[in-house]
């Protein structure tokens, strides 16, 4: 059963990749046995997690164009072809409902969460195709699936990564190239920790999600991984859920 999960050979790209769930995706891809380039907006913190896991690095502002093009030019001259690409650069921006949105804030979160998304597989899919195919994994989010009161243009982004990764599975279903989404839950992390240090959201949260825990980076990476490897080489265009139950519990 190993082979199922085994990615020996394959080449990848995950943005957001030196901390949190990004960081735990690219550890595990590299454990199935990927090779991996890692990215995120900030040089210092690339360079030292590509010098920490032996992996091509390159700082890259995914709501920048030509740095996303010269991310994948990089990938492909590092590593020689793309068998996997993983979106999860993104930010929240700005918190309170659409009434008081500001509408520079909004533009960044849509760029950052969506549009780089879209600018990025069209940059990468073509490549995968040529080279006999692929699998994207577009993170998206529990939000993106439930009203939301305060995270506005986040929660209408990744509404939108779901739907862009069913458009690109039809578009690019027929040459070998797979386009999933994962949707995370509550997880615990370092941006995480102020929402983890208050009791009684975590009282109230806890109770809305049957496994009554967060989960952990590494749960997201697994199911990644699964998107990633020959043991979903059957799954396409579909939104993963990876949230210990909060989506569908009535909250008993």
């Amino acid at each position: 059963m190993k082979a199922l999960f085994d990615l020996s050979g394959k080449a990848a790209i995950v943005t957001g990749s030196t901390r949190g769930i990004g960081l735990a995706i690219a550890e595990a891809l590299i454990v199935a046995g990927a090779r991996v380039v890692i990215s995120s907006e900030d040089a210092a913190e690339t360079a030292r997690v590509a010098a920490r896991l032996d992996t091509p690095g390159m700082a890259c502002d995914v709501a920048d164009d030509a740095a996303l093009a010269r991310l994948v030019d990089f990938g492909m001259a590092e590593l020689g072809r793309l068998d996997v690409l993983v979106c999860n650069a993104g930010i929240t921006g700005r918190p309170g409902p659409f009434a008081d949105v500001d509408m520079d804030d909004y533009a960044r979160v849509m760029a950052i969460n969506l549009r780089s998304q879209v600018v990025l597989c069209n940059r990468t899919l073509p490549r995968m195709a040529a080279s006999g195919g692929g699998s994207v994994v577009l993170v998206a989010s529990l939000a993106g699936l439930r009203g939301n009161g305060r995270i506005n243009a986040y929660a209408l982004a990744k509404a939108g990564v779901a739907q862009l990764a069913r458009n690109l599975a039809v578009e690019w279903g027929p040459r070998g190239v797979r386009v999933n989404a994962l949707s995370p839950g509550f997880i615990a992390t370092d941006l995480s920790r102020p929402l983890l240090d208050d009791a009684a959201f975590m009282a109230r949260r806890m109770a809305m999600t049957p496994l009554r825990r967060p989960g952990t980076p590494e749960e997201v990476a697994g199911a990644a991984v699964f998107l990633a490897s020959p043991a979903g080489a059957f799954v396409t265009g579909h939104n993963l859920v990876v949230d210990g139950g909060t989506l569908i519990t009535d909250g008993s």
